[in-house]
């Protein structure tokens, strides 16, 4: 099991769900991918997807209005 990272900050939906998307395409069973956002509307569309694609997601603020959703596929 490995842990990966991808900096969405910056970009507005849909661009960090698509993007996010990708990533867990490459990524094996097991696997953890940090979502690094700063678009309110991407902290409820990741978790959201994550969620109906049978992941286990959580979102933690790590800065004033910075979020990191870590998600396990």
């Amino acid at each position: 099991m490995a842990e990966y990272s991808i900096d969405c900050k910056g970009e507005a939906c849909p661009v960090p769900l698509l993007n996010t998307e990708r990533k867990l395409d490459e990524l094996d069973k097991g696997d953890t991918l940090i979502v690094t956002v700063d678009h309110t509307c991407a902290i409820k569309n990741i978790p959201e997807w994550s969620r109906l694609h049978g992941h286990n997601v959580e979102t933690i603020e790590i800065g004033t209005g910075v979020w990191a959703i870590v998600i396990v596929k």
